[in-house]
């Protein structure tokens, strides 16, 4: 026999050893990932989808109604919450809304709530709550529930996964362990790992977001206003001056301003502690990595190395604190969660397209 038809006929095993349903959910994530990778790809691929509707649904969560969006296919094969990031569209951005869409159309159900919080560039910490209560929604229609985060919704939904026994996956994307490392990476471009000190180009934008971002932890009800002035005239645009607003400024606005405007890394430490001990408390609190040993359900988690917002050694961190080794993926193609170009996540390497599509096909799977 030569050794063409001897790997033909191992091939033909291995073959004859998967099942259909293995077959049918990786071709799943193979039509993912190049949907994923590209809208032109997504509208040749969507004959393969499933019909997918989507509603708007209401949420109570104590006194408060949580507004969402459920995208129902036809049969259900699981159910996914997604928890968006910072972004003022909040559960109807675009590439967000393509990605529910996308999953809803390989069999998942999924749960995509608004968080007013993030939607204007806060994190108050009510988002906790509401992942869990829109977690024990999406239940009533399908019991096999996993949680997505993806960039600063990172760190509600494994909080939130840490408090739930019964989630079956927890999937992060460009998420973050401890929010002191991202201050230290959006106002100085430096981030480590295992001994190692990288160094990236910052993006101003991203400082005034961070200071947004910050303001809610500010107790002095003049300071806080101003600040919130501040980061909004300089998202509209980072040239305006903001002088006459720092001028009127107290001790706790001064504290956090100085922190948003450093750009020394052996500052950093210092002026993290110089905050207003509740925003301390309140940056602790939301950071992620102490949750992880709690989190029951198995862990996929994927970052780009050109991210500008949150640095990709944040995953390796968490993956390093996950009692049972999680999936990893770091994408060379991808930078905050999203490919950098059309096709990056696919062509950029081999290794982003294999281990993408190995990602997905996680995700798609059930326990």
């Amino acid at each position: 026999m030569t050794v063409r038809a001897r790997w033909v006929g191992f091939l033909a095993l291995v073959v004859a050893g998967i099942s259909a349903a293995t077959i049918m959910r990786l071709s799943a994530s193979l039509t993912l990932a190049l949907s994923l990778a590209s809208p032109d790809a997504a509208r040749w691929l969507a004959p393969f989808s499933a019909t997918v509707v989507r509603e708007e649904v209401s949420i109570g969560v104590g006194a408060r109604a949580l507004a969402a969006d459920l995208y129902r296919p036809p049969k259900p094969a699981g159910a996914l919450v997604l928890v968006h990031g910072l972004s003022r569209d909040g559960r109807r951005q675009p590439d967000l809304e393509r990605l529910a869409h996308l999953l809803a159309g390989r069999g998942q159900l999924v749960l995509v709530p608004q968080f007013e919080g993030m939607a204007a560039f806060k994190l108050g910490g009510s988002e906790v709550a509401d992942v869990r209560a829109a977690v024990e929604h999406v239940r009533r229609f399908e019991p096999r529930v996993g949680i997505a985060g993806l960039s600063f919704g990172a760190g509600p939904a494994l909080l939130a996964a840490a408090e739930l026994s019964d989630v079956r996956l927890v999937g992060v994307f460009g998420g973050y362990a401890d929010l002191r490392n991202v201050i230290a990476f959006i106002t100085t471009g430096v981030h480590t790992w295992a001994g190692q000190r990288h160094v990236q180009r910052q993006e101003e934008y991203n400082r005034w977001k961070l200071l947004s971002l910050l303001v809610p932890f500010v107790d002095d009800g003049r300071d806080r206003a101003a600040l919130t002035a501040i980061a909004e005239r300089r998202l509209a645009d980072p040239a305006y001056d903001t002088g006459p607003l720092e001028s009127d400024l107290g001790q706790e606005g001064e504290a956090m301003l100085a922190l948003v405007l450093n750009r020394r890394e052996e500052a950093v430490t210092a002026l993290i502690g110089a905050l207003p001990p509740r925003a301390r408390q309140g940056l602790a609190r939301l950071s992620a990595l102490g949750a992880i040993p709690q989190v029951r359900g198995r862990l996929l988690i994927a970052h780009g190395t050109a991210d500008p917002s949150i640095p990709y050694t944040e995953s390796l961190r968490l993956a390093a604190a996950a009692p049972t080794p999680p999936r990893v993926l770091i994408l060379k193609g991808f930078h905050h969660t999203g490919p950098q170009s059309a096709w990056a996540a696919l062509t950029g390497g081999l290794g982003d397209g294999l281990g993408l599509v190995a990602l997905l096909n996680d995700l798609l799977s059930q326990p």
